[in-house]
């Protein structure tokens, strides 16, 4: 598989583990409570997502893949809220019903970005041989055509039964597909033939019952651990410091991560195992499965709470790492244009509403920011296109611009509002807005709706056009005179 293409079509993998209903309750803190000394709350939104194993479905489906989940919930609305969610995600949903116990609901209290609380409601017993049965003849009936099979392990009572794990584990690689396991607690017995394991360090560590501290102990100790539950391949994510892959007659391969702003590592080794598991049933080698998953996680951790990767961001982010640019900002002249679109497309992807302004923004000033800041307000993402030096000169003169294109694009690149510059040659930005295909296209109040260059383009597709207030008294212009005089 070409590493800057994220095709997943016609792939199909079963998913069989612990399901979890994932809900967010979100809002801001302002004051203290009078009753007690505990933080207020003031919600303002509420969503819920699928968790656990059905977060490795959601991202096999939003990378393309067909995805077969299996797993258990109670006889509650939580199960039936959970069903709902992963055929909206995309999946199919095989989901067995134990009247025992509740279905596992996961919820968490966030502030901004800053988590307060996490409510657990589960009973985490071992399933019933009824249940269990009703699981291994699920995995029998959606096993073909499956190019592999996950096992998304959370210690809640699947795979802690004697025999099942490997039953699972048996039928799979009699169908030829690969068996890939995101692993808990030390009795590793249970996954023995595995081809894939994917532990974090700390639970390496506690497997091993050895210190992984350093790369060379840690790869010995990964090696000693692989050989002894007779699996093929294991993968270790280590967070910030990328990850570790042992395994074939090669070199233990060593694989650096990306630096990138971490929001949140929830769900980050669910879509690690998913884009393994995908990649390798697509035909890639596993040295080169484990550098695209490495890519997936950098791209998750940026996001707040269980989000999926979808097949966008990965392309995108595959591109970039291509490139040499880390970040989500991206500005050039040369393949500026294509690597912007793919960008829009990603975030597009991810459900973000793309706002679109554009100008010379030379010697920014208060009234520059105070357009991007209310740009910014109508979506989740701002693009700004930049008029390159020498469009600039032909629009305001030869003694403009002031500052060359780079440090303009410094100085925007910096404010927190703007999520990408690209830089254009034309006189206007009418090519860029019909390659980036903006939700909303801003520009000041001294502007004519009929006057903004792209409005026909962006009013086709049902896009809109914003015109946003301006400061009185702020010009480049001014400010230049006044420096000359």
């Amino acid at each position: 598989m070409n590493r800057t293409m994220a095709d997943f079509g016609g792939v199909r993998i079963l998913v069989l583990g612990d399901v979890m209903l994932d809900r967010y309750i979100m809002g801001e803190v302002r004051r203290i409570s009078p009753e007690a000394p505990v933080p207020v709350l003031r919600i303002k939104e509420r969503y819920e997502v699928p968790g656990g194993a059905g977060n490795v479905g959601s991202n096999l489906a939003r990378l393309g893949c067909e995805a077969i989940l299996l797993g258990v919930v109670g006889e509650d609305a939580q199960g039936e809220s959970l069903r709902g969610l992963c055929v909206h995600n995309g999946m199919r949903a095989v989901l067995v019903v134990d009247k025992r116990r509740p279905t596992i609901t996961k919820t968490r209290i966030v502030a901004g970005d800053q988590q307060l609380l996490r409510l657990d409601d589960e009973q985490p017993d071992v399933l019933s041989d009824s249940v269990l049965t009703q699981l291994l003849e699920s995995v029998e009936k959606n096993l073909a055509g499956c190019g592999a099979v996950v096992l998304s392990d959370y210690g809640k009572g699947i795979f802690q039964t004697p025999g099942f794990c490997q039953s699972v584990i048996s039928l799979a690689l009699k169908q030829g597909a690969p068996v890939f396991v995101d692993p808990k607690g030390k009795q590793w017995e249970r996954y023995r033939n595995a081809t894939c394991i994917t532990p974090n360090a700390n639970e390496l560590a506690e497997v091993a019952e050895a210190s992984v501290e350093g790369e060379a102990r840690l790869a010995g100790e990964a090696e000693k651990v692989r050989q002894g539950c007779g699996a093929d391949w294991l993968l270790v994510t280590r967070g910030g410091k990328g990850m570790c892959l042992v395994g074939g007659r090669d070199a233990p391969l060593v694989i650096p991560t990306i630096a990138r702003e971490v929001y949140d590592v929830s769900g980050a080794g669910d879509t690690v195992i998913a884009v393994l598991a995908a990649c390798v049933a697509g035909g890639s080698s596993f040295q080169e499965a484990a550098r695209i998953a490495n890519t997936a996680a950098g791209i998750v951790v940026g996001k707040l709470g269980t989000q999926p990767i979808t097949a966008a961001e990965l392309q995108y982010g595959l591109l970039m790492e291509k490139s040499g640019v880390n970040g989500v900002r991206y500005a050039g002249k040369s393949g500026t244009l294509e690597s912007a679109r793919m960008q829009a497309q990603a975030w597009r992807s991810n459900g973000e509403k793309i706002v679109f302004t554009n100008g010379c923004f030379d010697l920014l000033h208060p009234g520059h920011i105070h357009v991007l800041e209310e740009a910014k307000a109508l979506g989740e993402r701002l693009i700004v296109g930049l008029n390159s030096d020498a469009s600039v000169k032909r629009l305001k003169g030869p003694r403009r611009p002031i500052l060359a294109e780079n440090d303009r694009v410094m100085l925007l690149k910096a404010l927190a509002c703007v999520d990408l510059v690209v830089i254009f040659e034309e006189d206007t930005p009418l090519r860029l807005i019909e390659t980036l295909r903006p939700d909303i296209l801003v520009k000041g109040s001294d502007y004519l709706p009929e006057q903004v260059v792209g409005r026909e383009v962006v009013e086709s597709y049902g896009g809109v056009v914003a015109l946003v207030s301006l400061i009185d008294g702020y010009s480049t212009t001014r400010i230049a005179e006044k420096l000359a005089s």
